[in-house]
C-alpha cells in the first residue's frame, strides 16, 4: 500500500499538503515499477509515449531499453492536459466524526483532498493545466484551470482549508446538481473532470444529478467520477449488534435503532441506488470508480493515470 512508504514523522514535521502529494505520488510510482502494471509513462514532463510514423530525432532509447517502450522526450511548448477537480464538501463527507483525523485514518474530505492533492502533483509534472470546483448547497469554489505555479500555490491554500474541522453544526446539505450544472456551462474548453463525492444528494433531486452527469458529457468533457465511501459502515452497514443513534448529517434527523433491525433493507437500498449510480454512469460513458476511504491511493492514482494515458 501507498501509506507505507510514506514517513509520517516526515509528514507531521514539514506539515505541508504539497510535500504529503509527493510522498504519496512517488510511493505510488515505486509501487507501480516494481509491479506487473508497468508501461505507463511515468517519467511525466520529460516524457511522452511515441506515435508511429513521427521522427525518431527524440527517442529516448535509454528509457527504451528499461522499459521496452517507445518514449519521446516532451519539451515545454507542448500542450497538454486540462483537468478540473472537483470536490464535495457537503456536511456527509465529514464522515467518520473522528477528531483524530490523518493520512492514514481519514474521513471522506481528507482522503478526497489527499487524494486530489496527488492528482495535481502529477499534472504539475507532466505541466497539465488544473483547475478546482468544490460545492456543497453551491458552488463555493471554482477556478479556471492553469498551470503556474502561483495557481498551484492557490489550489492547496485552498485544498488546505478543506481540512480544518467542521462543525456539525453547520449542517451543509448536498446540491451536486446544481454545482455539476454551473461547472459544465463554466468551462468551454474540452477537460477532464475528476469529481469526489458520496453522492448522497437527496433522494428527490436524484433525477437531477443524473442529468447534471449528462451535462457534462454533452459538452464533450471526459469525466471520472470517484465516489467516495466508508465502504464498512455506509454501504455494508457494519455495526454491533447493540442499540445505536444514526444523526442525518444534513437534516438533523435522528434514528434510534439496532442495525441488525434495518441492515438488510438498508443494504438493498444502497445496492439499489449504487446499480443505478453505475448504470447512467456507463451509459454516459463517465468513468466510475469505488472509492473506499480505507483502501489507500492506488485505487484513485492508477484509474487516473489509466484515463490519462488513453486521452494524451
Amino acid at each position: 500500500m501507498v501509506e507505507k512508504n510514506i514517513d509520517q514523522s516526515r509528514i507531521e514535521q514539514f506539515g505541508s499538503l504539497e510535500f504529503i502529494a509527493r510522498q504519496v505520488v512517488e510511493g505510488f510510482i515505486t509501487g507501480l515499477h516494481k509491479s506487473p502494471l508497468h508501461g505507463f509513462s511515468v517519467e511525466f514532463a520529460e516524457h511522452r509515449l511515441y506515435n508511429t510514423g513521427e521522427s525518431v530525432k527524440h527517442v529516448d532509447w535509454k528509457l527504451f531499453g528499461r522499459t521496452d517502450k517507445l518514449f519521446v522526450k516532451r519539451f515545454e511548448e507542448e500542450t497538454n492536459l486540462r483537468c478540473q477537480l472537483v470536490i464535495d464538501n457537503s456536511s456527509s463527507m465529514y464522515y467518520p466524526f473522528n477528531q483524530d483525523v490523518s493520512i492514514s485514518k481519514p474521513n471522506k474530505i481528507s482522503f478526497s483532498v489527499y487524494a486530489v492533492a496527488a492528482i495535481m502533483y502529477m499534472l504539475r509534472k507532466q505541466r497539465d493545466a488544473v483547475g478546482l470546483s468544490v460545492f456543497a448547497e453551491k458552488l463555493e469554489t471554482h477556478t479556471p484551470c492553469k498551470s503556474t505555479l502561483t495557481h498551484h500555490k492557490l489550489i492547496y491554500n485552498k485544498l488546505e482549508e478543506l481540512l480544518s474541522p467542521i462543525s456539525t453544526e453547520l449542517r451543509r446539505k448536498t446540491s451536486a446538481a446544481e454545482a455539476l450544472h454551473l461547472i459544465a456551462e463554466s468551462i468551454h474548453k474540452r477537460s477532464l473532470i475528476v469529481i469526489f463525492s458520496d453522492m448522497f444528494e437527496n433522494t428527490s433531486k436524484t433525477e437531477d444529478m443524473f442529468q447534471a452527469l449528462q451535462h457534462l458529457k454533452y459538452n464533450k468533457h471526459e469525466v471520472i467520477l470517484f465516489h467516495v465511501t466508508d465502504k464498512s459502515r455506509e454501504l455494508d452497514f457494519e455495526f454491533e449488534n447493540r442499540p445505536y443513534k444514526f444523526i442525518d448529517v444534513e437534516n438533523s434527523k435522528e434514528l434510534k435503532i439496532n442495525p441488525s433491525e434495518v441492515r438488510e433493507n438498508y443494504i438493498n437500498s444502497v445496492k439499489s441506488f449504487e446499480k443505478e449510480l453505475k448504470t447512467k454512469c456507463g451509459q454516459y460513458k463517465i468513468d466510475f470508480i469505488e472509492a473506499d476511504i480505507n483502501l489507500g491511493f492506488n485505487q484513485i492514482l492508477y484509474p487516473y493515470l489509466k484515463k490519462r494515458e488513453k486521452l494524451y
